[in-house]
C-alpha cells in the first residue's frame, strides 16, 4: 500500500497561521470601515477554512490505513462543503435599508476569505496571498479612484452620527437637508446613519454642519 500523505505540527502551524494573517488582512480593512463583519469574523472564517480543508486531507490518515484497500478517500470531500456553507454566513450580512441594499462587499469578502482559508491550508500559498493582494486593491485603492475619477458614478455615501443621550435627530436631518439630497436614514439607540447621495452632497460642508450641533457627539463618513 503506498504511503498516504501526512502534515505534522510545524505545517499545520505554518498553514492556519498564514490563513489568519490572510484573511485578518481583509477583516482589518472591512473593519476600519465599521462594517458588521470585521477582523474576527474574517480572520476567523479564514482560519475555520483552512482547518476544515486540512482535516479533509489528512485527518482521517489513521483510518485510512487501517482500512487497507477497503476503504477509499476523496481528499476535497470535507472541504468543498465550506463552498455552499460561507453562502448562510455572508447572507447574514446582506440588508435593504432604504433604498439600498447593504453588505454585498462584505459578503463577498467572506465568501473570499473562506477561498483564501482553503488555499492557505491545501498549501497553495501563491494563490492565497495573490487572492488577498488583490481584493486589499479592490477594496481600497479602486475605491479611491472610483470616488476621484468616477464621481458621477461614486456609490452612495452614509453619514455615521453619534447623538448624546436623548437627543432629538431632527436638527441632524434638516442640516442634511440643507446640504444635500437625503436618500435614507435609520436610528440605533444614540447612532445615526444618514445616506446622501454623492452628486448632491460636499462631504466636507455636510460634516462640518452637523458637527457643529450641540446634541452631536461624533460625525465620520462610511461607505
Amino acid at each position: 500500500m503506498p504511503d498516504l500523505p501526512s502534515i505534522g505540527w510545524d505545517g499545520t502551524l505554518l498553514r492556519l497561521a498564514l490563513a489568519a494573517v490572510l484573511g485578518g488582512a481583509i477583516g482589518l480593512e472591512r473593519e476600519l470601515d465599521d462594517k458588521s463583519a470585521g477582523l474576527r469574523t474574517h480572520l476567523l472564517v479564514a482560519v475555520g477554512s483552512a482547518l476544515f480543508t486540512l482535516v479533509s486531507a489528512y485527518g482521517f490518515r489513521d483510518f485510512l490505513a487501517g482500512g487497507g484497500n477497503v476503504v477509499r478517500a476523496d481528499p476535497s470531500r470535507i472541504a468543498a462543503q465550506i463552498v455552499t456553507g460561507i453562502g448562510f454566513l455572508g447572507a447574514g450580512v446582506i440588508f435593504r435599508q432604504g433604498l439600498a441594499v447593504r453588505g454585498l462587499t462584505t459578503a463577498a469578502t467572506l465568501w473570499l476569505v473562506a477561498a483564501i482559508g482553503m488555499a492557505a491550508g491545501a498549501g497553495f500559498w501563491a494563490g492565497a496571498v495573490i487572492a488577498t493582494l488583490g481584493a486589499l486593491i479592490s477594496l481600497r485603492p479602486m475605491d479611491w479612484a472610483k470616488a476621484r475619477w468616477l464621481r458621477g458614478r461614486a456609490s452612495r455615501r452614509w453619514l455615521l452620527v453619534e447623538l448624546a443621550e436623548g437627543a432629538s435627530m431632527l436638527p441632524v436631518v434638516e442640516a442634511l437637508e440643507h446640504a444635500g439630497h437625503v436618500l435614507a436614514l435609520q436610528r440605533d439607540g444614540n447612532r445615526l446613519e444618514v445616506e446622501l447621495d454623492p452628486g448632491s452632497v460636499d462631504p466636507v460642508e455636510a460634516a462640518t454642519q452637523v458637527a457643529e450641533l450641540p446634541d452631536v457627539r461624533q460625525v465620520r463618513w462610511s461607505r
